[in-house]
């Protein structure tokens, strides 16, 4: 992993370890003006789009890796293309439809 990935993925623990503090304290709640069900419905409105985002990054991917370990196969071994191209979109499938879940788990919780 790269120094920016690195960063990145830092930046995001901070942010997930972080926030149930920041949604439970009552100072930093009282003096923007919200009250503290605001500032929770607030959070969860942000962990659902976060949620979301990530799940289709993960889709997408795992869709993307294995496309390209399908294409180095195929030019490895040109006779068990029709093969690996089954196996792929079963696979695939099997993928979108994890991250189709996970998407439909964030708008239930938005709805709930």
């Amino acid at each position: 992993m790269n120094k920016l990935a690195r960063i990145a993925v830092l930046c995001l623990v901070i942010c997930f370890v972080f926030s149930p503090a920041l949604v439970l304290a009552q100072d930093a709640t009282t003096h923007a003006g919200y009250d503290k069900a605001t500032a929770q419905a607030a959070f969860g409105y942000l962990g659902i789009g976060i949620g979301a985002g990530l799940a289709a990054i993960g889709g997408g991917i795992g869709i993307g890796l294995l496309s390209a370990s399908v294409v180095d196969a195929s030019a490895r071994q040109p006779e068990m293309q029709g093969k690996l191209v089954t196996t792929m979109f079963i696979a695939a499938a099997l993928i979108e439809g994890l991250a189709l879940f996970a998407l439909v788990i964030c708008i239930l919780c938005l709805f709930m």
